[in-house]
């Protein structure tokens, strides 16, 4: 499987971002290994979407990285915004 993930912090900044393993990958965030999430204070997973395929996986980042109509849908339907 490979995943989309929304992490926040406490001050719900939000953090997007693409894995094959979710567990692993929200250990490193936590741990400070990722340089885009190291100075949020507290990571959390706040969503996550699963996908068969990893083309469809690193389209959907795309497209909520790329287009705010598809990025601003998603915060309001999982209330961050």
């Amino acid at each position: 499987m490979h995943y989309v993930y929304i992490l926040t912090d406490s001050t719900n900044n939000i953090y997007i971002g693409l894995t094959d393993d979710l567990e692993r990958r929200l250990k490193e965030h936590r741990a400070g290994k990722t340089r885009t999430t190291k100075s949020m204070d507290v990571v959390n997973l706040h969503y996550y979407e699963a996908y068969t395929s990893r083309h469809a996986a690193i389209e959907r980042e795309k497209n909520l990285k790329c287009y705010g109509s598809a990025y601003m849908g998603l915060l309001k339907r999982i209330r961050l915004k």
